[in-house]
């Protein structure tokens, strides 16, 4: 019965909406919840697309065998055919007494984790516990992959999580002639799926598909346009690549050893180092390998792209999650100084602090004027990313106790030297200069006091005007030899007798 089938699509249809309405409305305060809520939604989405092309399908009815059910149900008695229909029903269920009958209305209600019926949490299964559910990056295995790699800087993972988007030789990548190996794409591929996948798993309602195709069309106009960072045609005697960035005007590039030398001199007295001979050879080798012959690329040039790509969209990448990078090495440089017992218990509260909340999501339930969990706290701790407070050790050894307020901030009260110190960089700190007048905040740092910044502002702009000298209140005197000089050297050297 293809109708019927049209009717219950339908109906399908505003039960899946109803189910991601009912997602929407909530707003979870923790990430993995609200993650869930997402993948969630993504599935009942694609659910949505499935039954729509089914819908379409049957609209369509390329079999006509719609049409005739339609002619068939309209054409002669009507209760004929609704008689005949029942007694089909009535047959499939004498022949099948035991099918459990589906209530459509549960299928896609929304049921929390802790109620009767409800569902396991998607993520559970999506993160690893170094992910802490989409927070932070977990480039473990492809930090030892980097390691594995031939002529690469030995960088540890703090250093890594820095660079391992810069393929420049000096920051943490290899040499252009070392990149055409099996091994570095192989490390490349790997860094690419890991980032692609928690990209899908930490974005699930977002078209990544889009977002890709646009990145690879990207990729291809530099690519046309010979603009791709570190994969310009190569051309024979260059010293300075096109993108090189040097670190001051009297340095050179070399081309061939990849390297920058301080002045000319230094770079012609490697010119004879075995090194260089050697680096130079192989430089010619690859010139002459991509040169291509009737506009059609060589083999070695279709190698450099197709690295060149995968480096591009490395960046990309990285660019696009820089929130959870700038996470990830705060968070490993914190991890740093914790013991083993200390980040295993960490972990441990990671994965129950959920399913306490849950709990205590459902006895509060049925009274919702309790207010939150009460949270021991004696000592008046600041708390943590998880809400609880943070350890008094880490208390004591970032100085938290000792507070420094800042007059030009409005009276604003830092905690700990590290976020005074930082402070002075930060926008409430500089508006509230230039609300004083002063332009050059840069001078100010260390300076709370408002009084104390307008006298080192008034001083400072005295000195600016009495170091600005008019030439036309200058008294020019000449002796008699013609030599110029002013009023006031003029009298000291006559009355020294030297003139």
């Amino acid at each position: 019965m293809l109708v019927e089938d049209q009717r219950y699509i339908h109906e399908d249809l505003e039960r899946l909406e109803q189910g991601i309405a009912e997602r929407i409305a909530e707003e979870p305060k923790h990430i993995r919840d609200r993650l869930n809520r997402d993948h969630e939604v993504s599935q009942l989405l694609e659910q949505i697309q499935k039954q729509s092309e089914e819908l379409l399908t049957l609209y369509q009815d390329a079999s006509g065998q719609r049409l005739k059910e339609v002619q068939q149900i309209s054409s002669g008695d009507p209760f004929d055919e609704f008689y005949r229909q029942v007694g089909e029903i009535r047959e499939h269920h004498a022949r099948y007494p035991n099918e459990q009958a589906e209530n459509s209305e549960l299928r896609y209600r929304h049921n929390k984790a802790g109620e009767d019926g409800g569902m396991p949490y998607i993520v559970d299964s999506l993160f690893s516990g170094e992910e802490a559910f989409g927070r932070f990056f977990d480039l473990s295995s492809c930090h030892e992959s980097y390691l594995n790699l031939p002529n690469v800087k030995r960088l540890p993972y703090l250093v890594y999580l820095q660079v391992f988007d810069d393929f420049t030789p000096g920051a943490g990548g290899l040499k252009r002639s070392d990149k055409i190996s099996d091994q570095y794409v192989k490390y490349l591929g790997e860094l690419i799926a890991y980032l692609e996948s928690f990209m899908q798993r930490t974005r699930p309602l977002e078209n990544l598909e889009k977002v890709f195709a646009g990145w690879a069309q990207d990729f291809e106009t530099a690519w046309e346009k010979d603009e791709v960072p570190g994969w310009q045609t190569e051309t024979a005697g260059a010293k300075n690549g096109p993108s090189k960035a040097l670190s001051s005007p009297d340095a050179v590039w070399c081309n061939a050893c990849e390297k920058e030398f301080k002045n000319e001199n230094t770079y012609k007295g490697h010119l004879p180092g075995k090194k260089h001979v050697k680096a130079a050879k192989e430089l010619a080798e690859r010139q002459g390998a991509s040169q291509s012959a009737n506009g059609v690329p060589t083999a070695h040039r279709l190698k450099e792209r197709a690295i060149a790509d995968r480096e591009f969209k490395v960046k990309k990448l990285a660019a696009a999650m820089s929130t959870e990078r700038e996470d990830t090495k705060v968070n490993v440089e914190r991890r740093q100084g914790m013991t083993d017992r200390e980040r295993a218990q960490e972990l441990e509260n990671l994965f129950t602090q959920t399913a306490a909340s849950e709990q205590a999501g459902n006895q509060e339930e049925g009274d919702e004027d309790e207010g939150e969990e009460r949270i021991y706290n004696p000592l008046k701790l600041p708390l943590a990313w998880d809400g609880k407070p943070i350890p008094f050790w880490l208390y004591r050894l970032h100085g938290l106790g000792v507070e420094f307020p800042c007059e030009i901030c409005g009276n604003w009260i830092y905690r700990g030297r590290r976020a005074f110190d930082k402070h002075f960089n930060e926008s409430r700190h500089i508006h509230g200069l230039k609300c004083l007048g002063v332009t050059n905040t840069h001078l100010f740092r260390d300076i709370t006091d408002i009084q104390e910044a307008l006298r080192l502002w008034d001083k400072m702009q005295r000195d600016d005007r009495q170091s600005k000298v008019d030439d036309g209140s200058v008294v020019q005197m000449e002796d008699a030899e013609g030599n110029v000089m002013p009023e006031k050297v003029y009298y000291d050297l006559q009355k020294q007798g030297l003139l």
